[in-house]
């Protein structure tokens, strides 16, 4: 059993992930525990280069080629954060995982979510989260609070985000990873309150 522990938050953009990453991490830590904090895609120097060309590059990207940039980028945060992180018996605190891979170029794209799975299994050497808190919000309230796109991710259609909910909903429901859905709809100090709720309670039996 690895000494660590390891949660990943994901959602729509604007359910406010990077928040509770932020509320989490300092909780832990005022209370004594390490943490490190990473974001996937990036996360290490290989890592914002690939991030830089996923969010940003002109042309267009085949979807293909997209799913193998986000599983190359992981297995470079893997290996240089996560991992060592881990051993050092560190709370990792990672903004989005392989559960957005298997659900934004699957159920968005239109590739097989079983084929992601196992090729994140290979990006992230069997690596995975102790629990994934799935922050969900309605696609239009995810709008609202992203405002204008920023990057070509943002840029797709309603269409193409309501089916990435439904595949995250759907893929909660499957049972692959540990994931926690959140409404993300509640305050901010509501939801940081059931994170730490449920992390406090995962690692109680860790150590049990």
């Amino acid at each position: 059993m690895r000494k660590g522990f390891f949660v990943s938050f994901d959602g729509l953009d604007g359910c406010g992930k990077s928040t509770q990453v932020k509320l989490l991490a300092s909780n832990l830590a005022s209370r004594g525990m390490k943490t490190t904090t990473c974001i996937d895609p990036g996360g290490t120097e290989l890592g914002k280069i690939l991030r830089e060309i996923l969010l940003h590059h002109k042309s267009q990207i085949a979807t293909r080629c997209e799913a193998l940039l986000f599983m190359a980028s992981r297995a470079q945060l893997v290996d240089q954060v996560v991992l060592p992180a881990l051993d050092r018996g560190e709370v990792v605190i990672s903004d989005r995982y392989l559960f957005a891979n298997v659900v934004y170029q699957g159920y968005g794209g239109g590739l097989n979510p079983d084929e992601l799975w196992q090729a994140g299994i290979l990006s992230t050497n069997g690596i995975l989260p102790d629990v994934t808190f799935l922050l969900d919000l309605p696609v239009s309230v995810s709008r609202q609070r992203v405002g204008k796109p920023s990057d070509r991710m943002e840029q797709r259609s309603d269409e193409y985000f309501e089916n990435v909910r439904k595949g995250f909903l759907k893929e909660a429901s499957i049972g692959r990873q540990n994931i926690k859905v959140i409404d993300a709809e509640l305050s901010e100090k509501i939801v940081g309150e059931l994170v730490l709720s449920e992390v406090d309670e995962l690692i109680r039996k860790r150590g049990s």
